[in-house]
C-alpha cells in the first residue's frame, strides 16, 4: 500500500506519494491561493490527491491513508487546523472536509508543518532508527519538533514544540511572535542577516574594509560566503550566530536529552562545518556531558520533502 502526503504551505501545495519504503516516488503541486476561502484550498488538494494517484497509475483504493502538514496548530484528534496565521483557518475542519472531496472511507491524518517535517526525519532522514529525536529548521523563523519514544510531542492543546520561542536573552531582541529574545530573533536566518546589516553598517561609520560591503544584497550566506574568504568582519558576525545557535540547541538537549538534533532549512547548506563550528559550545553547555551518552547532530536530510514524507507517516 502507498501513503499520500500533503504539505500545506502559504505559498505551495505539494501532494507526493510515499511507498513501503518511505520513498517519495510521485509529486505535484500548485500554488496554494492563501487568500481563498479554505474550503477552495482542500478542493485543491482533494484535485492533487487524484492527481497523483492517477500520474502513478492507481487508485485511491491503493491509499493506506493520507497526512496533512499544515501551518499553525493541528488537532488531529478532531482532524481540525485551530488557527493559522497565513491561512484562512480558524477551527477549520479540513479533514472532514477533504473526506466529503474524496470519500467517507478515507483516512486523512494532520499535523503542524514542522511536527511533520521532524516525523519525516525521524521516520526516514537523519533520525532514521532513533526513538528520540529533535529536529531544527533554521529559515525565516526558527521551528521545531520533538519526537519522544516515537511519537511527537504536541502538547495537550496541540500547540507544542515551539521551539523557536524559547527565551535565551531577557528583554533581547523583538520577536515576531511578540516577545522579546526568542531564540529565533537570534538563530533564524532572518536574524543572521540582521546582525549582517548591522555589521556592514557598523563597518561603514568606522571605515573598517569588508568584503561584505560589496554585497549587492544581504542574504542569509552572505557573512558565511565572506568569512570563508577570509574577511574578519564576517567572522565576527559568524561567530556571534553560532554563539547563539549553539545557546539554544544546548538547552533543547538539556530539555529533551534526544538521540539526535538534526538541524534542516538554508541555514544548514553550511553543512558539516556548521555542526563543527556549533559542537564545541555545546558539548561545554549541556548537562551530563561526558556522563551520559551525547546527543548527535546532524544535518537533516530530506530538505523540502520531509514535510510530505512526515505527513505520509503519521
Amino acid at each position: 500500500m502507498y501513503r499520500i502526503g500533503v504539505d500545506l504551505g502559504g505559498t505551495n501545495i505539494a501532494v507526493g506519494i510515499v511507498n513501503e519504503k518511505l520513498e517519495l516516488v510521485k509529486k505535484v503541486s500548485t500554488p496554494t491561493g492563501a487568500t481563498r476561502p479554505g474550503e477552495e484550498i482542500v478542493s485543491d488538494i482533494a484535485a492533487l490527491c487524484n492527481k497523483v494517484c492517477e500520474e502513478m497509475g492507481i487508485s485511491l483504493s491503493d491509499i493506506a491513508s493520507i497526512g496533512i502538514a499544515t501551518p499553525g496548530i493541528a488537532n488531529d484528534d478532531d482532524g481540525v487546523v485551530e488557527y493559522a496565521n497565513n491561512l484562512p483557518f480558524k477551527n477549520f475542519p479540513i479533514a472532514a472536509l477533504l473526506r466529503k472531496d474524496l470519500g467517507d472511507n478515507v483516512t486523512v491524518k494532520i499535523a503542524n508543518d514542522a511536527n511533520a517535517a521532524a516525523w519525516g526525519e525521524a521516520c526516514a532522514g537523519a533520525a532514521k532508527g532513533t526513538k528520540n529525536s529533535v529536529m531544527i529548521t533554521l529559515g525565516t523563523g526558527v521551528g521545531g519538533g520533538v519526537v519522544i519514544d516515537n511519537k511527537l510531542l504536541t502538547g495537550f492543546n496541540y500547540a507544542g514544540g515551539e521551539l523557536g520561542h524559547i527565551v535565551i536573552e531577557i528583554d533581547g531582541a523583538q520577536c515576531s511572535c511578540g516577545r522579546k529574545g526568542c531564540w529565533e530573533a537570534y538563530s533564524s536566518a532572518t536574524a543572521l542577516i540582521r546582525m549582517t546589516n548591522e555589521k556592514i553598517e557598523e563597518c561603514k561609520k568606522t571605515g573598517r574594509k569588508s568584503l561584505m560591503l560589496d554585497a549587492q544584497k544581504v542574504s542569509g550566506r552572505t557573512a558565511c560566503d565572506c568569512m570563508r574568504a577570509g574577511d574578519e568582519a564576517a567572522k565576527e558576525v559568524y561567530d556571534k550566530y553560532i554563539k547563539y545557535l549553539a545557546s539554544g540547541i544546548a538547552t533543547i538537549i538539556n530539555i529533551f536529552q534526544p538521540e539526535v538534533i538534526s538541524l534542516g532549512g538554508g541555514v544548514s547548506g553550511e553543512g558539516q562545518s556548521l555542526i563543527d563550528a556549533l559542537l564545541p559550545i555545546v558539548r561545554a553547555e549541556q548537562y551530563g556531558g561526558g556522563v551520559v551518552p551525547l546527543t548527535e547532530l546532524r544535518i537533516a536530510k530530506l530538505g523540502n520533502d520531509a514535510g510530505i514524507i512526515g505527513a505520509a507517516m503519521l
